[in-house]
C-alpha cells in the first residue's frame, strides 16, 4: 500500500440514475461491492468503512423537469445528502471513496470535499466533458453538467449546493480521455482555459507524459488531488456497462497506469467511480475492471 495515502476509506454509494439518459447506474454501487471492492481494499491493508448507499426518492413521476432539466429536484437533494457525507467522513479524517451512480453526482462530491479543501486539483477521466449548462446541453441530463456547476456555472439551486463561494479553480482541472465534446462545452473549456488532454494527445505523448503533466497541474499549489473516473473514458472493447459508449478510448491498461501514476504521487485525497451499469453488462465484467481500477488507484501493486 502507498504509504502516502489515507489507510482509513469510508466507501459512500450513490444509488442514482436521474441525472443519466440510460437507466440502470443506480445498481452501480452494488455490483462494484459484489465483483469484491471491500476484500480488495482490504487485503492491500485499508480500513473499510461502509457508509452505505444514498439513495434517490421513488415513487415518483416516469419524467420530472424544471426547465430543460431533468430531475433536477431529485438530483439536487441527493447531491446535497452527498455533499454532506463526503464533508463529515472527511472530517474525521478518512479518505471518501464515492461509488455511482451517475456522473451528476460529482457536483455532490465535489461539493463535500470543498467544505474541507479550499482549493483541490481535479483530474478527470471521461469521455465526455460534463461541462453543459441548461442553454448548451443537447439532452437536459444532468450528468454533463457537474463540472460546470463546481465552477459556479448552471441552475441555482445546483450551485448552490455546499455554498455559493466554494467552487473549483479552472487552471487546476485535467481532463484525460476526452473524445466527444459538445460545441458549446467546446467554447466554454477554450474560454476557461482548462487543459484537456483528448485520444489525441494521449495517443500522441503517451500516458506517462500525459500522467506527469495532469498531476503537475492539479498538484501543484492545491490541497491535493480529486479524481472522478467516469468508466466511459474506457473504450467500449474493454466495458459494455456503461450509458454513453465512446469508440476509441482508453485501453485498460493505459487506465491502471495513470492510476497507478497518481497514487504513486502522494497527493491523492478522494476519489470517485462513476457509470457502471450492470442492467446493460455482461457477467458484471464492467464492475470488475472497476474494482482493479480503484485497486491501482489506491496503490495496489503487484510486487
Amino acid at each position: 500500500m502507498n504509504p502516502n495515502i489515507n489507510s482509513n476509506i469510508s466507501i459512500i454509494g450513490v444509488a442514482m440514475d436521474l441525472g443519466a439518459g440510460t437507466p440502470g447506474v443506480a445498481l452501480g454501487p452494488s455490483a462494484l461491492r459484489y465483483a469484491g471492492l471491500t476484500k480488495r481494499l482490504e487485503d492491500i491493508g485499508y480500513d473499510i468503512e461502509d457508509t452505505g448507499d444514498i439513495m434517490a426518492e421513488k415513487n415518483m413521476p416516469p419524467y420530472q423537469s424544471i426547465g430543460k432539466l431533468k430531475f433536477l429536484e431529485q438530483v439536487v437533494k441527493v447531491n446535497t445528502d452527498l455533499c454532506n457525507k463526503v464533508s463529515e467522513v472527511m472530517e474525521k479524517g478518512r479518505f471518501p471513496l464515492i461509488l455511482g451512480g451517475d456522473h451528476s453526482i460529482a457536483i455532490g462530491t465535489i461539493a463535500g470535499i470543498l467544505q474541507y479543501k479550499n482549493n483541490p486539483g481535479i483530474i478527470w477521466f471521461d469521455a465526455h466533458a460534463d461541462i453543459n449548462t441548461e442553454e448548451t446541453s443537447p439532452t437536459g441530463n444532468i450528468h454533463g453538467m457537474p463540472v460546470a456547476v463546481s465552477l459556479g456555472f448552471g441552475h441555482e439551486k445546483l450551485i448552490s449546493i455546499g455554498g455559493d463561494d466554494k467552487k473549483i479553480n479552472p487552471e487546476k482541472i485535467v481532463y484525460i480521455g476526452c473524445r466527444d465534446v459538445d460545441a458549446g462545452e467546446k467554447r466554454f473549456l477554450k474560454e476557461l482555459g482548462i487543459t484537456v488532454f483528448t485520444m489525441h494527445e494521449v495517443d500522441k505523448y503517451g500516458m506517462t507524459e500525459i500522467i506527469e503533466r495532469a498531476i503537475k497541474i492539479a498538484g501543484t499549489d492545491t490541497d491535493g488531488i480529486h479524481v472522478s473516473f467516469d468508466l466511459d473514458s474506457l473504450d467500449p472493447l474493454y466495458v459494455m456497462g456503461t450509458g454513453t459508449r465512446v469508440p476509441g478510448g482508453l485501453s485498460y491498461r493505459e487506465s491502471n497506469f495513470a492510476l497507478e501514476m497518481i497514487a504513486q504521487s502522494g497527493k491523492l485525497i478522494s476519489a470517485e467511480f462513476v457509470e457502471v451499469n450492470p442492467l446493460i453488462d455482461h457477467k458484471n465484467r464492467t464492475a470488475k475492471y472497476a474494482v482493479a481500477l480503484i485497486g491501482s488507484l489506491l496503490g495496489e501493486w503487484l510486487i
